[in-house]
């Protein structure tokens, strides 16, 4: 398949990453060469290490490198794409005028998805003159290593559709479940709200951000505890799902004050060197001070 991918941020160019080593062509765009520039680093870093633990060979690690291509033409990205992944910011606004500017150079029958992780994928697909072809593919980061991807089905997406998307998804070796388009569907509905709940405990004092987290790691064999995971995430992505969140299904997912103030800090995370870690060049080396 040609797959092309919107935007080279850290879900996008994981995107663009598990698409081209399944065998896929692949375009990757931006509109800032700068990103796509590091997007292609991180790609290669991230395929080096599978080379270092002996997950994949050399060979395998060139041939996933040379199927990726990075764009900042929308045309020659999308306009004779299969499937057109969007993974650019959490705004309605934003996703919606990428799914209308592709959908103007894109080929009659090429699937539109979006990433979003909580957006209405219904909503999205709205302003399109062919919806039926759009659908939500939700893939967790780090995308290369986990499994999972939502594939969320907009009010508008026939069957044909849904079909495809699943069968990429098995394609790239990931395991899709298959929701209905509702807020903050099934994974990040569940996932905020133990975030944010750890975050009230954390501002009141319960236990440090760092047993907060371990309780979860070892009493129930969370692979991470989930303030780091709102560090590897972005605080700011998180309040955004929370806000979104709360204007529609109410005040249980009021955002946390102490969320508030470190967004208004700069303090989004592993992208920002500090969030309720420290992070050093991509690594989490310690909690916070208070």
């Amino acid at each position: 398949m040609h797959v092309t991918v919107l935007g080279a941020g850290t879900m996008g160019h994981g995107i663009a990453q598990v698409s081209a080593m399944a065998g896929h062509d692949v375009f990757l765009r931006d509109i800032d060469e700068s990103v796509l520039s590091e997007a292609r680093n991180a790609v290669e870093r991230n395929l080096q290490g599978g080379v270092d633990r002996e997950k994949l060979t050399e060979a395998e690690m060139d041939a996933a490198l040379a199927r990726l291509t990075t764009t900042t033409d929308l045309r020659e990205a999308a306009g004779e794409a299969d499937l057109i992944v969007e993974a650019v910011p959490e705004r309605l606004d934003l996703k919606q005028q990428v799914f209308s500017d592709v959908e103007a150079v894109a080929p009659d029958d090429a699937i539109l998805a979006t990433n979003t992780s909580s957006l209405s994928v219904t909503e999205i697909a709205s302003e399109l003159s062919s919806p039926h072809r759009a659908i939500g593919l939700h893939f967790f980061n780090p995308v290369h290593i986990m499994a999972l991807v939502e594939v969320v089905l907009a009010e508008q997406t026939d069957d044909a559709t849904e079909a495809a998307a699943v069968e990429f998804v098995e394609g790239i070796e990931k395991t899709p479940i298959v929701v209905t388009d509702s807020p903050g569907f099934a994974s990040s509905r569940l996932g905020v709200t133990i975030g944010v709940e750890a975050m009230r405990m954390y501002e009141e004092g319960v236990a440090s951000a760092a047993d907060i987290d371990e309780a979860m790691t070892l009493g129930y064999n969370h692979p991470m505890g989930p303030l780091e995971l709102t560090d590897l995430v972005g605080l700011d992505v998180r309040l955004d799902i929370l806000e979104y969140l709360r204007e529609e299904l109410g005040e249980r997912f009021r955002p946390p004050q102490v969320l508030k103030r470190k967004v208004r800090a700069g303090h989004l995370g592993r992208k920002s060197g500090q969030g309720f870690y420290e992070w050093d060049e991509g690594e989490n080396v310690g909690e916070v001070e208070r």
